[in-house]
């Protein structure tokens, strides 16, 4: 059995074994709840012959037991009801019902929805019935029950969260792991190029296919340094924004569809944001792909930068298919993706480094169907005041 399946194993046991464990619990209760209930009604039965045995004796000696019997009950409400329907005593009846015809009896209604009458055969016809309720002790346990179930409900929904935090805590370490090894592995050849460049200057090729192939060289370098940060804190600084955003414009305009009309809107101050450039570079460009993908290669996208007093807001639009309300959160999760060759991985890694990294914000500002997207990040600016 491997690492991972008894691991698993010993999760299932715990889980299924917690359960049982609360379920006896939950079981005992009612039947503790039901045992308690059998005695009461044992209990007034005993009660009801002493009364019978009263009602028929003619002398008054040898009835101290019987008077005890009676006199035991001290919590169990009762009214005794004759043979022709009419209260004949109420016991354990609180004084503001007794007073009052009408509530005593709607309170008779309610003992004879709690337990069955107790019939007292007092001879020549006369059949009185004695109905009882619950005493306050009982009333109090038949909620133990509804109280452990809650606590059950309560303790799978615990359970359920662990498990699904811990698959995906599980989740996120194999992909930092993955990213981790992409970048070693793009590495070595990375490493190649960059010499082979170096042969190319010697052998006076063409500087400008040289500037070309160092501008992509550099490019690997930064995405093999984006994937080198996957799973650890990233070094922020204060950068600038404003110029940070316009390179990531810059080089995705030049390396995308020509059909794509392109436009951006900046302050022409600088605006200081405490930064990983290669990080948020990496978001632009995802957001900016998952633009391009929507409007199928055709149509237009802006990039606009505006500021208030604490926060710089960074809006991304396109013209693309646009997004349904219901899916505005569920477009930034692990693994959701419309595409057919999508991992469903570069909103949510912007939502990670955006939120997780920064400490900022990212949301679908707003989306009509077939209209077009307008993506929203929310950064804090760098205080600059003395």
């Amino acid at each position: 059995m491997r690492f991972s399946d008894k691991r698993n194993f010993r999760r299932w046991f715990t889980i299924l074994t917690s359960l049982i464990i609360v379920t006896l619990i939950v079981w005992n209760a009612i039947a503790f709840f039901q045992r308690i209930k059998d005695e009461e009604r044992t209990k007034m039965n005993i009660w009801a012959s002493a009364q019978v045995y009263l009602d028929q004796v003619d002398t008054d000696t040898g009835l101290d037991l019987y008077l005890a019997i009676i006199n035991s009950n001290s919590s169990i409400p009762t009214i005794l009801v004759d043979e022709n329907g009419k209260i004949v005593d109420a016991i354990n009846v609180p004084e503001e019902i007794t007073s009052n015809e009408e509530e005593l009896q709607d309170y008779l209604r309610e003992l004879k929805g709690e337990n069955e009458p107790i019939a007292m055969d007092l001879g020549e016809g006369r059949i009185n019935q004695v109905y009882y309720g619950n005493s306050p002790l009982l009333n109090k346990l038949k909620y133990y029950p509804l109280a452990l179930l809650l606590i059950i409900v309560l303790f799978v929904g615990v359970i359920y969260f662990f498990y699904t935090t811990t698959k995906t805590s599980e989740q996120n370490k194999l992909w930092a792991g993955m990213a981790k090894e992409t970048a070693h592995q793009i590495g070595t050849p990375l490493s190649s190029l960059i010499g082979w460049t170096e042969i190319l200057k010697e052998e006076n090729t063409n500087p400008v296919y040289i500037k070309e192939i160092e501008k992509d060289v550099d490019r690997l370098q930064t995405i093999t340094e984006r994937f080198s940060k996957i799973g650890s804190a990233p070094t922020l600084q204060p950068v600038d924004i404003v110029d940070k955003t316009k390179d990531s414009f810059d080089y995705l305009k030049a390396r995308s569809s020509k059909l794509i009309d392109f436009k951006l809107e900046l302050p022409k101050e600088k605006i200081l944001v405490n930064l990983n450039p290669q990080l948020y570079s990496w978001t632009i460009e995802n957001l900016v792909r998952n633009s391009i993908d929507a409007m199928k290669g055709k149509g237009e996208l802006e990039i606009s930068l505006k500021q208030d007093s604490k926060n710089v807001h960074i809006l991304i639009r396109d013209t693309g298919k646009g997004i349904s309300k219901s899916k505005f959160k569920q477009i930034f999760e692990p693994g959701y993706t419309t595409k057919k060759r999508g991992w469903g991985l570069g909103l949510s890694l912007a939502k990670r480094i955006i939120e997780k990294y920064h400490q900022g914000r990212i949301r679908v500002l707003r989306s009509e169907i077939n209209k077009g997207t307008t993506f929203e990040i929310v950064l804090h600016k760098v205080n600059t005041a003395a």
